[in-house]
């Protein structure tokens, strides 16, 4: 099966920046795929290329099949970004802007797509408001209507949650997993790891334009070897030779990362050792954003 993106050998550079490096990974039809890397890693510059709006130096890049480049009205088609930046036309209303949004795609008599989105995206009640006057969580739906309003097949999503509120975060993903379910293919960038580990079947993970990590999500939360433990103590403060490895949390609890159990059993014998008494304790196993931070730590 045709991959729904491919990209190989990516290499772009903005001056002294080496933005993308090689960058190779096929994202297969159907997938839920995420791309997580730190400010500056390369995400925006990859969605950039993929979606027609910035020429990588060297290397290509598909959609459905169809070059970027050489074949960029079909790969354009295939294609629903939503981007980072609240970017919308103060002149129109909601539905108006959707309207228009399909006529760059050449689709008319597409109300009852729209309307449909609209309703999934609770920006029904809104549709004949100008776009000046939304909050910036309307906005950021508004942004995610025009993305679906000519049902590509391969939707991105640049941190479509980044500053909105849980009831938009929550219908937003309900909606995009249905999305999913039903064949279309997810790209999502985002900073919340937790979304991303309990979306993502897949993850690569960028750093300083390079791939350093690229599995499937549950094979990534064994790459770790770090433990976390939850500790509240009566009796005192933690013995020195620990002190700097616990940190205090606002509820007066302890945590502290150890590699193996026996690393733990030190620690506890060591606050016994202090007079110390261990009042409440809760092993944390890893989670991804562990697993990312060790990865970008090791990279």
């Amino acid at each position: 099966m045709t991959p729904a993106i491919r990209a190989v050998g990516l290499h772009k550079r903005f001056g002294s920046l080496q933005a993308l490096d090689d960058v190779s990974l096929d994202i297969q039809q159907g997938e839920f795929f995420g791309l997580l890397g730190p400010n500056g890693a390369g995400k925006t510059t990859l969605i950039s290329i993929l979606a027609g709006l910035t020429r990588a130096d060297s290397g290509h890049a598909e959609i459905m099949g169809h070059d970027v480049r050489h074949d960029y009205r079909q790969a354009r088609r295939a294609l629903g970004v939503v981007p980072q930046e609240l970017v919308y036309d103060p002149f129109f209303n909601v539905r108006e802007t959707l309207r228009i949004q399909s006529g760059y795609f050449g689709l008319r008599h597409n109300d009852a797509w729209i309307d449909e989105v609209m309703h999934h995206l609770d920006l029904a009640r809104h549709a004949d408001k100008g776009t000046q006057s939304l909050s910036g969580g309307m906005k950021r739906r508004l942004l995610v209507a025009q993305a679906l309003v000519h049902k590509p097949p391969v939707i991105v999503l640049d941190e479509p949650t980044a500053g909105v509120d849980v009831d938009l975060r929550r219908s937003l993903w309900e909606f995009i997993a249905r999305l999913n379910r039903e064949g279309h293919t997810i790209l999502l960038t985002t900073h919340y790891l937790e979304e991303a580990e309990a979306l993502c079947k897949r993850i690569a993970m960028l750093k300083a334009g390079r791939v350093v990590a690229l599995d499937a999500t549950r094979n990534l939360l064994r790459l770790t070897n770090e433990h976390c433990v939850s500790l509240r103590l009566a009796g005192g403060e933690p013995p020195e030779a620990w002190a700097m490895r616990m940190q205090a949390g606002n509820d007066g609890s302890w945590r502290v990362s150890f590699s193996d159990y026996a690393e733990l059993e030190t620690l506890l014998a060591a606050l016994r050792e202090a007079g110390l008494k261990v009042t409440e304790m809760q092993l944390q196993e890893p989670d991804l954003e562990d697993v990312f931070t060790d990865i970008m730590k090791r990279s």
